[in-house]
């Protein structure tokens, strides 16, 4: 099935992964590891994990904070090993397990990658929220794993040295974002022939809306998507747009494009995945009912293409199918993406350290709707300022360690410095923020 695979190596697409092994594909059932099992990507894996119970084995399970969720989902699979955030939340979770039943419970980021990199998994679910997933990844990804990455974060902040360790170890990827397990699916087999990726967004809940209308918004109002039901910090990333200036990023990472070959299109239907324009001018796209339920069976699965639960798309319901253009002026992310992808030096790291830190002050009423682009650019501009030199490189070097144990310690010292500069950006941002409310 490998020539089904995107395409490795260029001219016009370098997958970020060579394909999971032969032995992974022919083993069954496959062992699993969830980072991020209580929400909603989560919870809709667990379901096709449920329906196709003879072809997964659940071995771990995470979450945050959500530990009576956890403990019905620990209940039900029995995984020999949990991980949550802190000793807290693990000694809360230890009460309400049921009796018998005493799974290890790791701890903290380096319980999530010690959950990642379980000697017993060999199918790795990586989707925790925002920045705190890298961690999981990259211990995934070092383990050589195949992961099933719905953490976008992850390579939006480290997109390189992901590339870069999964050519070492043979890790593989598999792109469980909707927008890009389509793109995947289109170029299988027909990669080097891609000529533009073409993303599409419903665009949110203010689609059509200009800056002036968008200065009074809520986050109540900003957390109705007219389309997807999703937690509260994609769901507001969503309504910036910032979601698909993330999604840009990881196009550029997972497939090994530029960014100008890469397009955002307003597609308020959800019915249309995303599109791959080719050579001779047509376009392949990928469409379905807007439920994850499908990109987790593709990935979950591959090569299979099993029935996920999700109802078959009935074209004549949507009645008509609308493209449009992104309004950056309205929706500047697009633009920060792609300013932060061709300066690069960190730059990528700054915008979602930034954006994770905004979108926190504009839940608690701090700032409002358009002030979270604003600090964005704001902190990238500080940012570049302050680190001339850097500009035009990428932030993680070239690995340059021969055996597996000095290649994680060098992963560990890059994975130490994104944090550092991630920290640095988010204090920033409250900086910004507090300077700009006592003028």
């Amino acid at each position: 099935m490998a020539d089904l695979w995107p395409g490795l190596g260029g001219p016009k697409i370098s997958y970020i992964s060579p394909p999971p092994s032969e032995t992974w594909r022919r083993t069954w059932p496959r062992s699993i590891a969830i980072l991020g099992s209580t929400g909603s990507i989560g919870r809709s894996a667990l379901a096709v994990i449920e329906k196709y119970a003879d072809r997964f084995e659940v071995v771990g399970l995470s979450c945050a904070r959500d530990v009576e969720r956890l403990a019905e989902q620990a209940e039900r699979f029995r995984p020999p090993c949990l991980a949550v955030l802190d000793a807290a939340v693990a000694e809360e979770l230890r009460r309400l397990l049921p009796q018998g039943y005493q799974p290890r419970i790791l701890e903290g980021a380096e319980g999530y990658a010690g959950l990642a990199s379980l000697p017993q998994a060999g199918t790795v679910l990586s989707a925790q929220s925002g920045g705190a997933g890298l961690a999981g990844t990259l211990a995934a990804a070092l383990a050589g794993k195949v992961i099933c990455l719905a953490n976008k974060e992850s390579l939006v902040l480290a997109g390189d040295l992901v590339r870069a360790i999964c050519r070492r170890t043979q890790a593989a990827v598999l792109p469980v974002d909707s927008e890009h397990n389509a793109i995947f699916q289109c170029l299988a087999g027909r990669g080097q022939e891609a000529a533009n990726l073409l993303i599409t967004a419903s665009g949110g809940p203010f689609f059509g809306q200009n800056r002036k209308t968008l200065a009074g918004v809520t986050a109540e109002q900003a957390m109705r998507h007219p389309t997807w039901r999703m937690g509260t910090k994609i769901s507001i990333d969503s309504a910036t747009l910032m979601n698909k200036a993330l999604e840009i990023a990881e196009a550029f990472h997972l497939y090994g494009v530029p960014s100008s070959r890469i397009r955002v299109l307003i597609h308020p239907q959800s019915v249309v995945h995303s599109l791959v324009e080719f050579d001779d001018g047509s376009l392949l796209a990928q469409m379905g009912a807007p439920d994850m339920r499908g990109a987790l069976a593709n990935c979950l699965l591959w090569p299979l293409n099993k029935p996920s639960g999700v109802p078959a798309l009935d074209l004549a319901r949507p009645g008509q199918l609308t493209f449009h253009e992104a309004d950056t002026e309205a929706f500047p992310a697009l633009a920060l993406a792609r300013q932060a992808l061709s300066r690069r030096g960190g730059l990528c790291v700054v915008m979602n350290a930034a954006n994770e830190a905004a979108v926190e002050l504009f839940l608690r009423g701090a700032i409002g709707f358009l002030d979270i682009p604003l600090l964005i650019d704001a902190a990238m501009r500080e940012h570049g300022a302050a680190h001339p030199g850097a500009m035009g490189r990428p932030f993680c070097p070239p690995l340059a360690a021969e055996s597996l144990s000095e290649l994680k310690d060098e992963v560990g010292a890059l994975a130490a410095r994104i944090t550092r500069l991630d920290r640095h950006s988010r204090d920033m941002v409250c900086q910004l923020a507090e300077k700009d409310g006592s003028k």
